[in-house]
């Protein structure tokens, strides 16, 4: 049976006495994976960031079955993990909302913790989601805003706003971290199956898309691509979007010419939010 996995896990972080100071960047990995496995596929990106940012990465709640590809490349590096509950297959019980929330949210502020007690002490302005990750990342950044333009209130005590996210590969639905309210319009909660789409789901309503600046890496060669437009035209508002295509699966960009306009792009993005000063 699936199980929470606890937040007193160690959590993976680039511990680099030079980065100590540096913006933050929250990272998310994707579904059937794990922090270990989001640092190697981010390996490049890291590098080509090494003096902008340090990446923090953040660790799923729940156990799973490897994601796509993952078994043949990295079947040494379980457990593996998810945000979201992926089928019913395993005889897991669903988390209620509220839970799915909490544990959510639990293991964000157990990886900022952890960093901090590590001595960084850089702002936390951004976030960078692969797959279910981007989704996480979208969806959190969606919730602060709602939250703040709609209810009139701090989505969390303890979480900052986030400026911008990069999102990789990302599909909509959101899915809504807030425990105090009820789900928005467009929005499913955060118990629902990892890919559930109800077919009586709204869109989200033109006035209250995501306005807050992201970054849409799509891989062509990606079967997924639909899906990831959709979280890019449905959910987030025309005037606060950048996107990059690549020649590319589903993965995170290694190839060193995709790599440098991914960091470029994150690069520009983070001056738009007006989060970072100079980078």
């Amino acid at each position: 049976m699936a199980k929470v996995i606890a937040t007193t896990a160690s959590y993976d972080s680039t511990y680099n006495a030079q980065t100590l100071h540096l913006p933050r960047l929250l990272a998310f990995h994707g579904g059937g994976t794990n922090p270990q496995i989001f640092k190697l596929q981010c390996r490049a990106l890291t590098k080509a960031l090494q003096t902008s940012f340090r990446f923090v990465y953040v660790r799923a709640p729940y156990t799973s079955q490897p994601g796509p590809d993952v078994r043949t490349h990295f079947a040494d590096k379980a457990p593996f993990l998810a945000w979201l509950r992926w089928s019913y297959k395993d005889g897991a019980k669903m988390p209620m909302p509220g839970e799915a929330v909490e544990s959510i949210h639990r293991n964000i502020k157990a990886a900022m913790e952890l960093d901090d007690a590590r001595g960084a002490t850089g702002g936390w302005v951004g976030l960078l989601g692969f797959s279910q990750g981007a989704k996480v990342a979208a969806s959190l950044l969606y919730t602060q805003q709602y939250c703040l333009r709609v209810l009139g209130r701090e989505a969390s005590p303890y979480l900052p706003c986030f400026g911008f996210a990069a999102l990789i590969a990302g599909r909509s639905p959101l899915i809504w971290l807030d425990a105090e309210s009820k789900v928005p319009r467009g929005l499913i909660n955060a118990g629902t199956l990892s890919r559930a789409v109800p077919a009586d789901l709204e869109p989200v309503p033109r006035d209250e898309r995501l306005v807050v600046p992201t970054l849409h890496v799509h891989g062509l060669k990606d079967p997924g691509l639909e899906l990831h437009r959709e979280m890019l035209c449905g959910c987030c508002d025309e005037g606060s979007v950048e996107v990059m295509e690549w020649e590319g699966a589903h993965q995170v960009p290694l190839k060193s010419g995709d790599v440098a306009t991914l960091a470029q792009a994150i690069v520009s993005l983070a001056k738009t939010s007006g989060r970072v000063d100079v980078l």
